[in-house]
Parts: C-alpha cells; sequence; structure tokens
C-alpha cells in the first residue's frame, strides 16, 4: 500500500509540474520576445496594431484559459477554440516581429494540453510554420528565403512531429499508468477495509469459539459425569441393596459390601480422570477388545447376567475419542439391561472393518415397543442421550432395535480412524 501511494504522490508531483510549465511559460515567452523587440529591433513586418497591444492581448488570452480557468482543460471544444486563438495572436506576434518565435513554440507545448488525436499533429504543423518564419526572419521576400522558409519549416515539422509522437504515446502511458495507479488504490482501500471486516469477524468468531468451547465442556463434563459417577452410584446402591438383604449370609453380605467398595474406587479414580479429561483406566492398560472383555466380566460377575463379549475383522489401534466413545457405549448400553432389561444373556459384539467399526449389544430382555421408555426417575434418561451425543460427536450413528419380549439390540457404528491405543 505505501508504494502505491508513492506513487500516487510522484504522478502528482509529475502533473503539478507540467501544470506549471503550461501556465508560467507562455507569459516568459512573450516577455522574452517583447524585451528583444525593444532592444533589438527585426525589419519591419506586417503590422495592424502595435505589438504592445497584441503581447498583452495574447498573455489576458492565456490567462484566462489556462490560469485563472484551469478546469477548462477537460472542455475540449473550449481548448480547441482557446488554441485557434492561441495561434492567431502568435501569427500577428511573428509577423509584426520575429523575436516573438519564443512565444510561438509554446504551441507546441500546448497542443498537448488543447488538441487530441491527429488535430494534435495539426496543430504542431501550424506552429512549425510560424516558427520558421520567425527563425527566417519574417515572410520570405525572395527565391532564396523562400528556399530558406521552405527548409526551416520542413525541419521543424519533421522534428516536431517525431517529438509529438513520442510525446503522444508517452501522454497515453502516463494515462493508463495513472488509471492503474487509481485502480491499484482503490483495490489496497478495499482490501483494508475487507481486512477491518475480517478481523471484526475473526474477534466474533474467537468469542463464539469460546463460547461453544464452554457449551462442549459442559456437555463433556455431564456425560463423563453420567458414567462415572452416575453409574457407580447405582452400582454401588444395588449391591448395598442386596447387602442389606443377605445380611444373614455373611459370605454374600461380605461379597456385595466388597463390590460396593470396589465400585466406589473404580468411580472416584474415573471421576478424577474426567476432570482431568484423560482416558478412561481400562484403555490406558489394555485394546479396545481387551477393555470390553474385562468389561462384560465385571459387569456379569456384579449382576449375575452372563455376559458374552466377541470381536469379528482384524483388531487394530484406533484414535482415542472412537475407543473412549465405543468403551462409554458399552457401559451406558450394560446399564441399561441391568436396569430395565430383565435379561438372562447379553452380548457384545466389536466388529472391525475397512472404514467403519460398529459396536452391537444384544439382550433377551423384556424389550419394548416403539420409542425407549422414559424412567420413573427424572434423572435417569440421560444414559442414551449421553450416549447418542458422543457416537453423534464423533461423526458416527446410534440405531436401537427392540421388540417386546424380544430383548433389545444397541449399534454404535462409529468411523475407523487410525490412531495410537493401548
Amino acid at each position: 500500500m505505501s508504494s502505491t501511494a508513492e506513487q500516487v504522490d510522484r504522478l502528482a508531483a509529475w502533473e503539478s509540474r507540467e501544470v506549471t510549465l503550461y501556465r508560467v511559460l507562455p507569459h516568459v515567452g512573450l516577455s522574452v520576445g517583447a524585451l528583444l523587440t525593444a532592444a533589438a529591433p527585426a525589419p519591419e513586418g506586417l503590422s495592424l496594431v502595435p505589438d504592445p497591444f497584441v503581447a498583452v492581448a495574447t498573455a489576458c488570452w492565456v490567462a484566462w484559459f489556462v490560469n485563472l480557468h484551469p478546469g477548462w482543460a477537460t472542455r475540449r471544444t473550449l481548448m480547441a477554440v482557446y488554441y485557434v486563438g492561441l495561434l492567431a495572436f502568435a501569427a500577428a506576434l511573428v509577423l509584426d516581429s520575429p523575436w516573438y518565435g519564443f512565444f510561438a513554440w509554446v504551441g507546441f507545448l500546448h497542443s498537448f494540453l488543447a488538441l487530441h488525436g491527429r488535430w494534435r499533429f495539426v496543430g504542431v504543423a501550424a506552429t512549425a510554420v510560424l516558427l520558421g518564419t520567425a527563425q527566417g526572419g519574417g515572410l520570405p521576400s525572395s527565391e532564396a528565403h523562400w528556399l530558406l522558409w521552405s527548409v526551416l519549416v520542413l525541419f521543424n515539422v519533421g522534428v516536431a512531429g517525431g517529438v509529438t509522437w513520442f510525446g503522444t504515446i508517452t501522454d497515453r502511458q502516463n494515462t493508463n499508468r495513472k488509471r492503474l495507479v487509481e485502480e491499484l488504490a482503490e483495490s489496497n482501500r478495499r482490501l483494508a477495509e475487507t481486512m477491518r471486516e475480517n478481523e471484526g469477524l475473526h474477534a466474533q468468531l474467537l468469542t463464539q469459539a469460546r463460547e461453544a468451547g464452554v457449551l462442549d465442556e459442559r456437555q463433556r463434563m455431564a456425560r463423563e459425569i453420567h458414567d462415572t459417577l452416575a453409574q457407580g452410584l447405582t452400582g454401588i446402591i444395588t449391591q448395598l441393596e442386596a447387602a442389606e438383604q443377605s445380611r444373614d449370609r455373611s459370605a454374600d453380605w461380605r461379597r456385595h459390601v466388597d463390590n460396593a467398595l470396589g465400585l466406589a474406587r473404580e468411580s472416584l479414580t474415573e471421576a478424577r480422570r474426567s476432570v482431568r479429561a484423560v482416558r478412561p483406566e481400562p484403555l490406558e492398560t489394555a485394546r479396545l477388545p481387551d477393555a470390553l472383555a474385562e468389561l462384560g466380566e465385571r459387569w456379569s460377575d456384579l449382576h449375575g447376567v452372563r455376559a458374552e463379549v466377541g470381536t469379528t475383522g482384524t483388531p487394530r489401534p484406533l484414535h482415542p475419542e472412537i475407543e473412549v466413545t465405543l468403551l462409554r457405549a458399552a457401559q451406558e448400553a450394560l446399564a441399561n439391561v441391568a436396569r430395565h432389561a430383565a435379561a438372562t444373556r447379553v452380548g457384545l459384539t466389536l466388529s472391525y472393518m475397512e472404514d467403519v467399526v460398529t459396536l452391537d449389544v444384544r439382550d433377551d430382555g423384556v424389550g419394548f415397543a416403539g420409542e425407549p421408555p422414559v424412567p420413573r426417575h427424572p434423572d435417569g434418561g440421560y444414559g442414551l442421550t449421553a450416549m447418542r451425543q458422543r457416537v453423534t460427536r464423533v461423526g458416527g450413528e446410534l440405531a436401537i432395535e427392540s421388540e417386546p419380549g424380544g430383548g433389545t439390540a444397541v449399534s454404535a457404528s462409529v468411523p475407523a480412524l487410525p490412531g495410537g491405543a493401548g
């Protein structure tokens, strides 16, 4: 952006110098011509009006069109009238005194100000005739003088025409360059505005990201609390109720109390891990199939229901979040079987496919019709919601099928994202 501004400043400075030349040089030429005419009079020429009056009128003509009304430079017809008048005054002065050739050459300069296209060459040719007349000492009066006049005119026309040609090309290039610089400056201005808008959008996105992060963290903590504390406390209560019913049988009572203590320790450990957002303990020391087998064995021991765990396909390490999702889904599905299904057998199948890994949990319990029944306890309905949120969060799908008396099947399909595990 700074280079563009520098180019704009350079073009503006150049245009300012051109304007100064257009305004000042005509008056300088008139002054030089008048001084030389007074100091070294040339041969008397054709003069209907004394040259001082013509010189003053010429100065006023230039000042009116160029110095006092610079905005007229864009009005082609008006500037053409000005140029014709300029040549007329220059012709009158040159015919009166050849010294005014110092003014007549201004016609070359002002042809770029007042004329356009081919008319510029016409003006240059007319100026070359006036300048040749001044250089030859006035109108030719003999054959030799005519020859000299012709040579001077042809020379001036050739040189001035060539200079005008290159000047026209340069002027066109300068116009194109000015337009390009202006377009570049406009693009830079729009880019700056876009950058400012992007900064505002970036700040807004950061705010939204922070808010979304807070919401995600709340949902994660809610899921983790349900998967650790809620399930653990449910198991502890179940074991303590069983211990209460078997207080007369010392061995059974002790077994239930030991199970409750074990569940309490596991729940405490998992709660701490959830707060630290690390992987569940079973996945810290084993691969996912082994962790599911250990989960099924523990659950079977606690609830006295046979749980069969199987794996199909070729087990491979998955992304930690994928493995945690499947493990939590298995925990929740088994917890629901223990609470609602009244099942005698449960099967867990982990299937490794090319792009998808699926966990199927089936039981032979009472089942249900339509949507899963709403639990009586107000805090008992978060399990399936948490399971669905977990699976959806990693780009997977959760499906539940059941029929009265035919058991329930829960299927969680997630992308087989590779990663370190176990």
